[in-house]
């Protein structure tokens, strides 16, 4: 005699396996989506918000990597400038945007470290609302000068300016800037006084710089007017000389220590965007960064070269909040 299985189970039985597959297949049914759409991805162009003007180093290192990374993608990539409020509005738009893989930013340290200190109202959490993908590169800050302005050196401007409250201008990208807080943190470490001046970006800051419609500017990408003879670098803003710029000296070289200053960049996609994209980018990115094209136009911004996993800058960009918040209150920006 013939007796199938089933019919040996009590109900009871019958309903708790029933339930255990059920626990099993849902999880697995849920990942489905997200591993085909990785699979797929990326099959249409993406898009690459740069919450700054073009022209400056934001938009500069956006490029640097968009272009290869189209070719590793094999799809376009294009930039996209949303320039305003500090980098706040095209930030604020970006993390809008569907966490498909899609649109991704551009983020600094401007936007994503300083301006929760300096915005009592951000669009957007510094935290909840990004998934970093990986860490580009930092460019210290260059104090820099027109070429027609008397000051030779840094020593003589600073000089000078202490004889002269108020009377000299140094330019920024905006308020909240990486060039806005190394010039308080220069007032503050020189002691001395001299007034800020925020622009759209730091491409129509530096653009009037070299005019002489300002006096200073601590800069972090404008190595190539440097270069050209348009603008004079008096002192780099980091621990070591620049092999870039040899013969300009540290602040703490000329006798004004703790001015460290420098701005970082990063690709965040919006939070919730599927894991095995942002390790797809983040694999791609870090092979960018490893190529030599890539390589010398970093370095030719004077920058210290990133990389590495999106966790390490997960990490490090949310213990640059916390790090720009001491920075922000001691500048008193």
């Amino acid at each position: 005699m013939t007796v199938r299985c089933a019919t040996l189970l009590s109900p009871t039985l019958r309903l708790n396996l029933t339930r255990a597959a059920l626990a099993l297949a849902l999880p697995l049914a849920a990942a489905l989506p997200s591993v085909s759409h990785a699979q797929t991805y990326p099959n249409q162009p993406i898009r690459l918000v740069v919450p700054w003007p073009p022209g400056g180093a934001t938009d500069a290192i956006a490029r640097f990597i968009a272009q290869p990374l189209s070719q590793r993608l094999g799809q376009t990539v294009v930039v996209d400038n949303k320039p305003g409020a500090g980098g706040n509005i095209g930030t604020e738009q970006f993390v809008r945007s569907r966490n498909d893989g899609y649109t991704l930013l551009m983020a600094t340290s401007s936007t994503n470290a300083a301006n929760p200190s300096l915005y009592s109202r951000l669009g957007f959490d510094p935290v909840a609302d990004f998934a970093p993908i990986v860490y580009v590169a930092t460019v210290p800050n260059i104090l820099e000068v027109p070429e027609a302005s008397p000051h030779k050196t840094a020593k003589d401007l600073i000089a000078y300016a202490k004889k002269h409250p108020g009377e000299l201008t140094y330019a920024s990208g905006g308020v909240g800037s990486s060039q806005h807080l190394a010039g308080s943190m220069l007032k503050n470490a020189a002691k001395i006084d001299i007034l800020h001046v925020p622009y759209k970006g730091s491409a129509p800051a530096v653009a009037d710089l070299m005019g002489g419609q300002t006096s200073m500017m601590l800069d972090t990408g404008s190595l190539g007017q440097v270069r050209a003879g348009k603008l004079r670098a008096l002192a780099v803003a980091s621990k070591t000389r620049l092999p870039m710029l040899p013969d300009v000296p540290t602040f703490d070289e000329i006798g004004v220590p703790g001015m460290i200053a420098g701005a970082w960049y990063g690709f965040m996609a919006p939070a919730g965007t599927p894991a095995p994209i942002i390790e797809r980018l983040n694999t791609e990115i870090n092979a960018i960064l490893k190529t030599t094209d890539t390589r010398k136009q970093l370095l030719e911004l004077g920058a210290e070269i990133g990389g590495g996993t999106a966790q390490e800058f997960t990490a490090f960009s949310k213990a640059e909040i916390k790090r720009y918040a001491d920075i922000v209150k001691q500048s008193g920006a």
